[in-house]
């Protein structure tokens, strides 16, 4: 979970995932919307891989990402654990019957 925080914690890597959420892209499509260079680019993504938060697919030579996010919730759903007492468990079948409330 600590990698999941540190990649969250880096305001260019939640960029990175709000792009993803429109869709896939390749590596080169990201860098293009920053301005940083494809190494720097290279760094965040492989944390974010490393987080669990995107997933990669080599298709020739570029490299696809796409959001991941069950890793998500996973965390929202040990995050709900603590209110009014529950467990991870029944923070999880809450989150499950009632989405609406948790966005």
């Amino acid at each position: 979970m600590n990698n999941l925080f540190k990649a969250l914690n880096d305001p260019t890597r939640r960029q990175i995932l709000d792009l993803l959420r429109e869709g896939d892209l390749n590596a080169g499509e990201i860098a293009e919307r920053f301005d940083m260079t494809k190494p720097s680019i290279s760094h965040h993504l492989d944390l974010l891989r490393q987080a669990g938060l995107v997933e990669s697919v080599k298709q020739g030579q570029f490299i696809t990402y796409s959001l991941n996010t069950t890793v998500l919730d996973d965390l929202l759903a040990w995050l709900m654990s603590f209110q009014k007492n529950e467990t991870p468990a029944t923070a999880t079948n809450a989150t499950e019957q009632a989405p609406e409330q948790i966005r």
